[in-house]
Order: C-alpha cells, then structure tokens, then sequence
C-alpha cells in the first residue's frame, strides 16, 4: 500500500524543482543575498514543519540552519536590513513593491506578519495552519526574475542599500 503524501510535500517538491542554476549568486548583494536566502530557508522551514514530523531530519536541519542563520544576522550589516526595508517602503515604494509580498508584510510595521519559531506567520490571531496555495504563491514571487534581479551588486536595490546604510 502506498502511504499518501498531504499537499504541503507536493508544494515542499515544487519548491525544490525550482532552481538558481541561470543566476550567479556570487554576484548578489551580500545583505541582499543574505536574506533572500534566509526568506528561502524560512519557507522551506514554513512548509517543512506542515509536511512531516516536527522531529523528522529534515525539520530539524532546516530549523538548525536558520537559528545559526539568525545568530549572523546579528552581525555587520545585516542588522541593517529591517529598517532599511521600513525605509524602502516610505522613499522606494516601486522598488519595495517588487519584493515577494510576504517579505514586504514581514518587515511592514502596519502589517501583523511575522516570523515566529522561525515560521512564516501572516496572520498570528490565526490557528489554522496557511494554505499550501499561499505558500505556492511565495514560492513563484521567490523566483520572479525581477526580483532576482534586484539582489544583484549594482541593482537599485542594492544601490539603495548601500545609501541607507551610508545615511546612518
């Protein structure tokens, strides 16, 4: 008998189809870099922990990956992205507008979104878990190209980084 997988594996599958393979990633922006890697890792963790055993290896791993991942977001520039992004959103809304929309709920202080126990949680009043469409959508804005775009060294992006940080 073959044991039925729930739609959050087959969404956790269409995550793992997708692929960097046309970017060069040693090319982006290292803060920038750095937390779309992070927003990976947390919808990976996000969906991981609705599609197995909290206490499976693959859980665990992931969740091991983004704690050592938050002790290096403490460090350097990278404490600097929060509020760059709450600046982006006032002075750059057209540039802020191509992030993924639940990276822009997660750092927009008039949205209740949030990472908690290193989960994605866009509603915390909510005790259902998210629907597997929601984390699909994610997923594609994920690899949008023009958002890919924007992580590179030299994009606007970057650039508005790089400015913020030098206006501290």
């Amino acid at each position: 008998m073959m044991l039925e997988t729930n739609e959050y594996v087959q969404v956790l599958q269409g995550l793992y189809h997708k692929s960097l393979v046309l970017e060069d990633t040693s090319l982006f922006h290292q803060v920038l870099g750095f937390y779309h890697l992070d927003a990976l890792s947390r919808l990976d963790y996000s969906i991981s922990v609705l599609a197995y055993n909290t206490s499976s290896p693959k859980v665990l791993l992931s969740h091991d990956t983004i704690r050592r991942r938050l002790d290096e977001a403490k460090t350097d520039l990278y404490v600097r992205y929060p509020q760059f992004m709450a600046w982006l959103e006032e002075a750059h809304p057209n540039i802020y507008e191509i992030f993924p929309l639940f990276i822009q709920n997660i750092y927009s202080e008039a949205h209740p979104a949030s990472y908690r126990s290193f989960r994605i949680v866009l509603d915390p009043e909510s005790k259902l878990p998210m629907p597997a469409r929601y984390f699909r959508i994610m997923i594609e804005e994920m690899f949008d190209p023009q958002y890919l775009n924007m992580m590179y060294k030299g994009s606007k992006a970057a650039k508005l980084f790089d400015e913020y940080v030098n206006m501290q």
